[in-house]
């Protein structure tokens, strides 16, 4: 005998959705909240970008904007410009660079401490205040070079750093360290077995180097060059500093200017896109050329790798790396702090010439810094909150496969696009996104904080990711076994393991918010000013103290900050991040 039970029509329709909503998680919405976010702040600039350049100020279609941006031979000859700086800084930057990896690990020169110390140095200065320490060093009237050069005799001024030549050194001084890094660390992995092979055939130290050494690690030096060459076409500080009152223009400076009252957004977006396609297309052949780890493996196991006896030639490379690092790091350190404590800078270096005046007025007495100093450091500290927090959420969305491979494949790619988007367009797409409604930020602080947030976000991912990576899931699941949610395992376990990772990510962040320039120069208000800013703007005074006392408070600070990521991370974290 056999019963049917005939249940209400719907009934089953209905208990479906009830059982999944039973299975609900929680952290589903934080998931959702901030994969939204991420939309937000990367996809929607960048897509307003895109729009705003087809549109006139009606919103209607046009192709306008492109005829104004390449239609007059000054744009054309910015374009062309940055493109000779590009090429020329990273050709420098390989000159500069290569010799210093290749002695740092390849051989027995002494000093090596002095020279690392110098190079994390180099990372430490802004590039647009290393621009401040050469102006005083080789201005065209009374910058110490052409003093020392005209006391011993010379006719006029030799150096004049307002000039292309100049701005490709000065770029190429606060670039040429990811060279040494990149180069370095592929150096570090080759072992010394085809290099002893050489040696026992006759070959010299240096025939060996050119031919065996650098060959192989070829790939990580063309790496280099690419980052280089896209650092310098990105670049706003040092070009405004440098190339507008030597009267000629680079992409970046032409941008800036095209933001002059009233700002054309259509042709600014216009004239950033050949920008934005060469970074993306240039850095994904930078990844690719990287991503080939063939050149480090001559055997089957790991070789030895002792360092080549340089005999009387080590101090020969111990002088050039340390005339390398005297132009990009003491000398243009002692002029701007020459210049931070003077009366006046010009006067040189003397016990009546010595205050303290500039640097407790910057700290202690000028409510314009004041203000833009505290604006620094909050803007800085809430985006860094912010960048960890975000990429923390979508780090563990992906490692935890908590969405289709498809789909975290895709919020891995909108996590790291910043990263190839130059800050000066992401600027123009967020002034484009956010000065109209439904959703007005301009003129606020929120703009700059979102700004910094999506700008680093990048740096804040990786190291989030790293961390996740290093936790065994199977410590979360024993909370969920005995009960508890997906959000109470990642309070009571994920987060305390992760706490010292997130705080090295904080500081990474941090360190650069602080110092941003090209993205702050185009968002901020009078009522939002940072420090970058005024520094910029103080540059038109030609008040080097005041210019020098700001720059070496941010150095200061900086460093302050790198101390405290030593004990966290290690001592070579900084070093680290350029090529994370």
């Amino acid at each position: 005998m056999s019963v049917q039970t005939t249940l209400p029509a719907g009934t089953g329709e209905a208990a479906a959705p009830a059982q999944r909503w039973r299975h609900w998680d929680p952290a589903s919405l934080v998931w959702l909240l901030a994969i939204v976010a991420l939309l937000v702040l990367v996809l929607n600039p960048l897509l307003r970008l895109l729009v705003v350049s087809f549109q006139d100020d009606n919103g209607a279609f046009t192709l306008a904007n492109y005829a104004a941006a390449y239609g007059r031979m000054r744009q054309l000859q910015a374009l062309a410009n940055s493109l000779l700086l590009g090429v020329s800084s990273g050709c420098l930057c390989l000159v500069f660079g290569v010799p210093l990896a290749w002695a740092l690990s390849r051989t027995d020169m002494p000093g090596k401490t002095l020279i690392w110390i110098a190079i994390l140095g180099t990372f430490i200065i802004p590039p647009y205040l290393g621009a401040v320490g050469w102006i005083l060093l080789a201005g065209p009237n009374a910058g110490w070079l052409n003093r020392v050069a005209v006391a011993l005799g010379a006719s006029g001024n030799p150096f004049n750093i307002y000039s292309m030549p100049g701005l490709v050194l000065v770029v190429a001084c606060y670039s040429f360290p990811y060279v040494v890094v990149l180069t370095k660390s592929a150096l570090d992995l080759v072992s010394s077995e085809m290099e002893d092979a050489a040696n026992i055939l006759g070959a010299g130290t240096l025939r060996t180097t050119l031919s065996i050494t650098l060959p192989l690690v070829l790939p990580a030096i063309a790496g280099a060059f690419i980052l280089v060459f896209l650092e310098a076409i990105a670049l706003f500080g040092s070009p405004a500093l440098l190339a507008i009152p030597g009267r000629f223009q680079v992409v970046t400076t032409e941008l800036w200017q095209m933001f002059e009252f009233p700002p054309r957004v259509g042709v600014a977006s216009a004239y950033a896109m050949p920008l934005l396609a060469i970074t993306v297309i240039l850095f994904w052949l930078q990844r690719r050329l990287i991503s080939r780890k063939g050149y480090v493996s001559l055997t089957g196991k790991g070789g030895e790798r002792r360092p080549a006896a340089l005999g009387a030639w080590k101090w020969v490379a111990l002088a050039y790396c340390l005339l390398v690092t005297t132009l990009s790091f003491f000398m243009p350190l002692v002029v701007i702090c020459q210049a931070a404590f003077s009366k006046a800078w010009g006067r040189g270096f003397s016990a009546d010439n010595f205050t303290l005046g500039n640097v407790r007025a910057i700290v202690f007495e000028n409510a314009l810094t004041r203000a833009a100093a505290l604006h620094t450091f909050l803007y800085a500290g809430a985006a860094s909150l912010l960048a960890v927090a975000l990429a923390v959420c979508i780090a563990y969305v992906i490692n935890r496969e908590l969405v289709r491979p498809k789909v975290g494949s895709a919020l891995a790619f909108l996590t790291m696009a910043p990263f190839v988007v130059p800050g000066i367009v992401l600027a123009i797409g967020f002034y484009a996104a956010y000065t109209r409604p439904p959703l007005v930020l301009y003129g606020t602080a929120w703009i700059l904080v979102l700004a910094f947030t999506t700008r680093f976000l990048p740096i804040a991912y990786v190291n989030s990711s790293a961390a996740i990576r290093s936790i065994n899931p199977e410590l979360e699941e024993a909370v969920r076994t005995l009960g508890g949610t997906r959000l109470t395992a990642i309070r009571a376990v994920v987060l305390p393991v992760l706490k010292r990772s997130l705080a090295g990510a904080f500081i990474l962040v941090f360190i650069p918010a602080t110092r941003e320039l090209s993205t702050a120069i185009f968002l901020y208000s009078i009522n939002t000013q940072v420090l970058s800013v005024l520094l910029f703007d103080k540059s038109d005074e030609g008040n080097f103290e005041v210019l020098a006392s700001i720059g070496l408070v941010l150095v200061v600070i900086t460093v302050t900050i790198i101390l405290a990521g030593f004990r966290l991370m290690g001592r070579d974290f900084m070093l680290r991040r350029t090529v994370g």
